[in-house]
């Protein structure tokens, strides 16, 4: 008898992404969608036994920078192989149009890359269709790019041809199928933006389900203000809202989350879709670069990095200098004999590419963000050179195995929830992030009492255990634990 389907996985224990309690059921593939969830007695063209294992949604991962990654390296392995099958791109302001002041403002990460031709975002979705990689890419407009091309780095108010040349630029990526509008509020450009231009911004997207993430102004000592604009910005333009990172930076900051929590809360009393990311580790990371224009060593300075002693700034990529990596800016200054200051100078004038690690978070405040029932994951994964944080290979079996399984912080289904449904539902992903007939085809096969990550800050670059199948519209990019080198990933427009 000939397969009535292309794929069979039997017997597993099926997580949902809904949040619902795991059941015992088959899932039938035909295509790139799911039509049948139960006992299906019918025979796949491939047929998988998962007895023992948990099959869910492919994971999302709403905070991403992997906008060019998905082209230089579009196996996206340090993705698939912890069962990422969905990059939100376009995070923290940086955007992947318009073109060029995209490929200027991501050379910092890709210097020298040959990636398609596109102008803006019907052009980059269009490039991704045409060269896939193997996840799904949906995108977020960036204000920081549109800001660039705009108006270059200019510290002031746009004028009227400059807000006007934004607003459009905005409308037409909502018009493309982009879904939603960031900003980097401590990075440059984007830092020298006022709240009223960002709501004009954000106006454009009313109506359209798009919405609007943000790297707040402040993560420390001024994390309540910047959650309150935010809000605001939500709130003004009528759409919802998405905080990227939940935290609270700096030892002196740490328990703010609790009132950050609470200003949240408030707003969806009013009515306000407001929401959160969140990656599963206390240390955080970015380009040097930024660290500095945010007044770190320079006690003097009122940049939101201003207290960031250097023994918790640690070098993860520096291209000209590889021995620099894992060794911290006071380490560093202490063997050349220079201030801080200097020696975070003297690293950039060789590579202002240079990324770091920046410890300064407390292990109790990343508890309180993820069991609150606002937060999503999102890896905040850099894929730059050298030794990238780990979040970049590890955060979705980091949150499964150590936070639900071995902390008991959430349930199973609700940790799944937390990274498949949920995502999807907030970023408009349609058929997305759940299993169910006529939904897509993104699954994973898991081990719940072996996932885990395994990378660390020295070695970062490693695969977690007990993720052993991965499928991306109904093909497998990862087969038994390894990658099977097929990119069946999509553009996908919101809605």
């Amino acid at each position: 008898m000939a397969a009535q389907f292309d794929l069979v996985i039997r017997n597993g224990s099926v997580i949902d992404g809904t949040g619902a309690p795991a059941r015992s059921a088959d899932v039938a593939v035909r295509g790139d969608r799911i039509v049948a969830v139960g006992v299906v007695r019918e025979k796949g063209g491939v047929e998988i036994d998962a007895r023992g294992l948990a099959v869910a949604p492919g994971f999302i991962d709403v905070h991403t920078h992997d906008d060019w990654a998905v082209f230089t390296a579009p196996e996206m392995d340090f993705k698939t192989m912890q069962g990422v099958t969905t990059d939100v791109v376009g995070n923290c302001g940086m955007g992947a149009a318009p073109n060029p002041a995209a490929t200027a403002m991501f050379a910092f990460l890709h210097p020298n890359a040959k990636v398609p031709e596109w102008t803006d975002y019907r052009g980059y979705l269009d490039a991704i269709d045409r060269e896939p990689s193997s996840l799904n890419v949906a995108v977020l407009a960036g204000h920081g790019t549109m800001r660039l091309a705009a108006m270059g780095t200019a510290n002031r108010e746009p004028d009227a041809r400059e807000l006007s040349s934004m607003c459009k630029w905005t409308s037409d990526a909502v018009e493309a199928g982009v879904v939603g509008l960031s900003t980097g509020l401590i990075y440059e450009p984007g830092r020298y933006a006022k709240t009223e231009e960002i709501i004009e911004l954000a106006r454009q997207m009313r109506g359209s389900g798009a919405i609007y993430t943000s790297h707040m102004r402040d993560e420390g000592e001024y994390l309540l203000e910047a959650v309150s604009e935010t809000i605001r910005i939500g709130e003004e333009a009528g759409v919802a809202v998405q905080i990227s990172h939940h935290k609270a930076s700096e030892q002196r900051n740490w328990g703010k989350v609790k009132q950050s929590l609470e200003l949240i809360e408030k707003a969806r009393a009013r009515g306000l879709d407001v929401t959160a990311d969140q990656y599963p580790y206390t240390s955080g990371s970015t380009g040097l670069s930024a660290v500095l224009q945010n007044g770190a060593f320079d006690p003097n300075s009122k940049g939101s990095f201003r207290h960031m002693p250097p023994e918790s700034v640690r070098l993860a990529s520096v291209a000209k200098h590889p021995e620099y990596e894992t060794r911290t800016i006071k380490e560093l200054s202490d063997d050349a004999h220079l201030a801080p200051v200097e020696m975070a100078r003297k690293i950039l004038a060789d590579d202002f590419g240079a990324t770091v690690i920046l410890e300064s978070m407390d292990e109790g405040d990343v508890r309180i963000v993820m069991r609150h029932p606002t937060t999503m994951i999102g890896s905040d994964g850099i894929p730059s050179a050298g030794k990238p944080h780990p979040r970049l290979y590890g955060t979705f079996p980091r949150v499964l195995g150590r936070y639900s399984r071995d902390l008991k912080l959430m349930p199973l289904e609700e940790a799944v929830n937390r990274m498949t449904g949920m995502s999807a539902a907030k970023f408009r992903l349609k058929d997305r992030g759940v299993i169910r007939e006529g939904a897509f085809a993104d699954l994973v096969v898991f081990d719940p009492a072996k996932i885990i990550d395994t990378g660390s800050y020295a070695e970062p670059r490693r695969y977690p255990d007990g993720i052993r199948d991965v499928f991306v519209n109904g093909t497998a990019v990862v087969k038994d634990g390894a990658h099977t080198h097929s990119r069946p990933g999509r553009g996908i427009r919101r809605g």
